[in-house]
Parts: C-alpha cells; sequence; structure tokens
C-alpha cells in the first residue's frame, strides 16, 4: 500500500467534544468520523482495524467448532413477543412500525432469531449440539451516548448461541468458549482479565466477563493478587467479619446534628470515623412497602445484590421522598431503624458493629450509642455492599484488590430462558421431547478498537499490538522526490515485505519528516524504517519500534529478515 493512494485524515487536535483517550486519538488519527450522537463512520484507516479483529475471532470461533451465519439487522417483533422482552427491555431496544404497521426492532442483540431458526431445523438429539455465530452490527438506543465507541448507539458484535441436550453439555462448551475467548484476546495482544459476573438482563445461571484491564475502565473489578479468583465488584462476595459483636457499651443518645445529611458532613460534626456511623437506605418492596437497607456509613450499596433480595422491588428502585416521609416521618439524612415498622436488612459487616450512630427519624437528629437487639430487633443479614481493597478473598486466599477494566466480552450459561419461552425442543433418545438447554457469547468488535487504545497509548498517539495494527511497518523515505536512489531502495523494501506477507505502507507523500513521523505516531503504526541518502550511502537503514525510544541503525540488506524477528515470524 502506498499513503498517497490511501485515505489518510490526521488532525492536530481532537474535536471538542472527544471525551476519552481513545475517542480523541481516534478521532485525531482519522480512524472515525462522526455522523450522529453515538453513530460514526469507520474509515479506511479504522476499519483495517476492525477487520483484523474480525479476523481473529472469526479464526477462533471457527478453531472451536462455532458455525458461522448473518442474521437481520431487522427483527420481527412477534419473537420478542414470545420472550417478553418487548415491552421489558426499555428504551433502549429501538422499535419501529412499517408501512404495514408491523411492529419491528432493530436488534441489540439475537436470542430470539437463533432460537427460531434452531427450533424449525434441529428435532433429534443426534443433531446436538451447535453452536451459530456472526459478526453484526447492532443498535442500542443509548440515552446518554458517550466515550465516543466505547458507549455508542450502533456498534459491531461477535455474538454466538450454542444448543444442547444437557446442562453437562452446556458447561462444556461454555467451558470450551472461556478457552477460546482466552486465545482471542491473548492474540488481539491485551493485557486482559476473565471475571465472574451477574446474568444481568440476559438471564441465566452463569457467567463471566472479559475486560481490558485500563485505568479509564468503566467497570471496577475485584481479584485476588495471589490466586486465580477475579469477579466484577457487582458480584464479588465480600465476606462475613470473622470478629465477633462487641458488648454494647454506649447508652442511647439523641444528638441534634442540623445540617449532617450526608455520612461525611455527620462524621465530621460528630468528629468521629465513618465506621462508627450506619448508612440508611430506602428501597421500594415488592408489596409497595418501603425496604431498609443498613450498612456501615463507609460502603457503598452493591445495587444488584440488593436487587435479589427477597421482597424488593427488582430491578431495584429507591424510594421516593414522599413514600420516605410517610414511612419514616423524616427527610433522607436522618432515618434510622428504630421505630420503622417494614423489613429491614442490614449487610453483613454491621452484624460486627457495636455502639454506632444512625439516624433518629427526626430532621436533624441522629442517635449515638445505638446497638442491635438492644435498641432495634436483629434485621436480616445479607451481602449487599461492594468489596473495597483489603477485604477477605471470597476463596480465602488472601486479600482483594481493585483495578479497573474495559468489558469486551462476555459468555452466558442461559439454560432454558429462551427456549423454554419459545418452545425450542428436540427428540431425545427416549423418544420424548426436551427443552433445549443454551449458551451464548459476545465480544464487542469495535468496542475491542477502543478499549486497545485506552491500553496503548503515549502523548505522541496510539501504540498498535502488532496483530491489529492498520499497518505493521510503514516506510518512510526521506527525499522521496528528489533521490532515485532513496525511491527505488524504498520501493524495494515495500516489495519484499509485501512479498514475506507483511502488512506494509509506504509513505511516498513527499512530507517533511517531522510531519511524516508525527503522523504514523499518532496512527500508531508499531515499526518504523526510515531510507535516506546518507544511510544508503553507508549500506544501512534506520529501524524504530513505537515504544523505542532511539533508532536502531541496520544494514539494508538484513533489514528484511531484522523486521521479521521484530514480529516474531
Amino acid at each position: 500500500m502506498r499513503a498517497s493512494q490511501f485515505y489518510i485524515s490526521t488532525l492536530k487536535e481532537a474535536p471538542s467534544d472527544a471525551e476519552i483517550v481513545s475517542h480523541k486519538l481516534m478521532m485525531r488519527a482519522g480512524f472515525i468520523k462522526k455522523l450522529s450522537a453515538g453513530i460514526y463512520n469507520y474509515m479506511p484507516m479504522g476499519l483495517r482495524v476492525i477487520r483484523k479483529i474480525e479476523n481473529v475471532i472469526r479464526e477462533e470461533m471457527n478453531r472451536a467448532g462455532a458455525i458461522e451465519l448473518s442474521m437481520p439487522v431487522v427483527q420481527p417483533a412477534e419473537l420478542w413477543h414470545e420472550t417478553g422482552r418487548f415491552d421489558k427491555m426499555g428504551d433502549e431496544l429501538l422499535r419501529f412500525k412499517d408501512r404495514h404497521n408491523r411492529d419491528f426492532i432493530i436488534q441489540p442483540t439475537s436470542e430470539e432469531v437463533v432460537t427460531d431458526i434452531v427450533r424449525q431445523d434441529l428435532r433429534s438429539y443426534r443433531q446436538l449440539p451447535k453452536n451459530l455465530y456472526q459478526i453484526q452490527t447492532k443498535f442500542r438506543d443509548e440515552r446518554r451516548p458517550r466515550f465516543g465507541i466505547m458507549r455508542g448507539r450502533e456498534f459491531t458484535m461477535k455474538d454466538a448461541y450454542s444448543f444442547h441436550t444437557s446442562f453437562e453439555d452446556l458447561q462444556r462448551e461454555y467451558q470450551n468458549m472461556f478457552s477460546a475467548y482466552s486465545r482471542i484476546f491473548t492474540r488481539l495482544g491485551l493485557e486482559f482479565r476473565a471475571v465472574a459476573a451477574d446474568t444481568g438482563a440476559i438471564g441465566g445461571t452463569g457467567s463471566h466477563e472479559f475486560h481490558v484491564i485500563a485505568e479509564t475502565g468503566e467497570d471496577a473489578i475485584a481479584y485476588n493478587p495471589d490466586s486465580e479468583y477475579a469477579a466484577n465488584v457487582e458480584l464479588a462476595e465480600a465476606m462475613a467479619p470473622a470478629a465477633v459483636r462487641p458488648t454494647a457499651q454506649a447508652e442511647l443518645v439523641k444528638v441534634h446534628t442540623p445540617g449532617a445529611k450526608t455520612i461525611e458532613q455527620l462524621a465530621a460534626f460528630l468528629k468521629l470515623s465513618a465506621t462508627q456511623t450506619l448508612k440508611s437506605v430506602v428501597v421500594d418492596g415488592e408489596d409497595g412497602i418501603p425496604v431498609l437497607l443498613l450498612l456501615r456509613g463507609d460502603h457503598e450499596l452493591n445495587e444488584v445484590k440488593a436487587s435479589k433480595l427477597a421482597g424488593v422491588f427488582s430491578p431495584l428502585r429507591f424510594a421516593s421522598p414522599t413514600t420516605i416521609r410517610d414511612a419514616f416521618g423524616s427527610e433522607p439524612g436522618s432515618l434510622g431503624p428504630i421505630g420503622f415498622k417494614g423489613r429491614i436488612y442490614a449487610d453483613r459487616a454491621v452484624s460486627a458493629m457495636a455502639d454506632f450512630v444512625i439516624g433518629a427519624n427526626e430532621n436533624d437528629y441522629h442517635f449515638t450509642g445505638a446497638n442491635l437487639v438492644r435498641d432495634f430487633p436483629e434485621p436480616e443479614f445479607a451481602d449487599i455492599r461492594n468489596v473495597v481493597a483489603g477485604d477477605p478473598s471470597p476463596d480465602g486466599k488472601g486479600q482483594l484488590a481493585i483495578c479497573r477494566g474495559i468489558e469486551v466480552g462476555h459468555i452466558f450459561q442461559l439454560r432454558t430462558r429462551y427456549s423454554e419461552a419459545m418452545g425450542c425442543k428436540f427428540i431425545g433418545e427416549d423418544g420424548k421431547e426436551q427443552i433445549m438447554e443454551m449458551g451464548c457469547y459476545g465480544v464487542g468488535v469495535t468496542r475491542i478498537m477502543g478499549a486497545a487504545i485506552e491500553q496503548n497509548f503515549d502523548d505522541r498517539g496510539i501504540i498498535w499490538p502488532d496483530s491489529i495494527a492498520p499497518f505493521q511497518i510503514v516506510i518512510c523515505p526521506m527525499g522521496w522526490s528528489r533521490s532515485e536512489a532513496v525511491r527505488n531502495a524504498a520501493n524495494a523494501l515495500h516489495a519484499e515485505l509485501l512479498a514475506a506477507g507483511i502488512d506494509v505502507i509506504i509513505d511516498d507523500r513527499d512530507e517533511r519528516p517531522g510531519v511524516m513521523f508525527a503522523d504514523w505516531e499518532l496512527v500508531g503504526v508499531p515499526h518504523r524504517v526510515v531510507i535516506g541518502d546518507r544511510g544508503l550511502k553507508e549500506g544501512q537503514a534506520e529501524y524504530q519500534g513505537r515504544r523505542d525510544t532511539e533508532a536502531t541503525k541496520v544494514n539494508i540488506t538484513d533489514i528484511v529478515s531484522f523486521i521479521k524477528t521484530k514480529l516474531g515470524q
């Protein structure tokens, strides 16, 4: 490829609405161009990266025994009515009517369509298992698209769906996909971690997320540095304290706490640690009666865990100010369990507390010296908080640490969530009909591009891993229009690298060296060879890796073998 024939559109500055590093650098390097909120054109440079990511995914999915197909972006609503998701999914599902007034949706995922395909064709246990996948455009009508392609509305995803005669066979394929995903992200050159995760709106019994480790990641990951344990903070278990609850020492005293509406304000006013306070969170109950959740003041509520408590409305919904006033007689900021007649849950950490501070259910008043049992009935204890660094690891092998990650893959054991709703059955060896077990496995293709940049950049631009760089190597001739020797040497090297199967571009635009180097450093090409008259007279070219601080002189006759070594060939 020659730069003069390619589409290069770099910018000195990122647009003002570009937020995170990957968004800014993709815009500046000409990988994407915004068309509308959360919708982007993928320019030739960016599309090359996407195609390389797709190729790795396709090779590993095929290697794992999956079969590729393509399902429509537009899907009839009646399939989504069968599973109930047409109404349940919310505004992220883009619905529309055709000219005949029939309901359709733009697919965010394809469980319904693939289940419809399988229920028509696969009727015998002899035809199972099957794993079908596609790499296809998806659309989710995000309320607030942000972070470029990381939280866009239109995106490309690889989604796969497996069908089985038994849960045991589903578990086998789940592990097969886990291994395939691990190979995919390893080949893509990314630092990643697989973590246990909540199944969320997709449903099912078990799932793992694959996260690219990056400081800018939206997700917090709890992991044990001394073991293999890792889980999304939404799922990571906060263990019950080993300490025995101390005996009550203090008297219950009502204290005037004017203006202390938050735990921070309360702790500062009373000159004590937040660990000596109790936080009250009120959520709606299934029966319309609010439920009180109690946490240690320095801990944060885990909404995913709380939504699974018996009697709590799901999805979790915080009680309105009116509901709170009717139930407690005071405003938020002074709430507590004493006198409350409804259902109360307390986090496990509360079970080891004594002589703590709680709201008095009277505006601007709190109780000090409060204790369980003595002052209010012992609540139901449950794990309802986010873990924090230093918490005991659930596997019993040390303490947890927290890092940030960007979710790029997610695998689920769906079980019969969709197959039962849609009557996807097979005839077993005993001649009887049975419901198929299902799994689903997703990879965010376009999101990987953004995640890779968030993990690999510097103040000059992107630093692509070799496997997904738009070009593996750029040849930069010095004085292209002035020196026939330089042109001949550059063309010869270009042809030789192409013949060796190396993805190379030659910059024949005749730009000044500073402009040329800045462009390719911004674009992130991982290897660069500079050819100039002075070097040719000495029989040398200059090689520099994108992360190298200095160039290396290499004999021109050895440069191809040198580059092959750098590329691991």
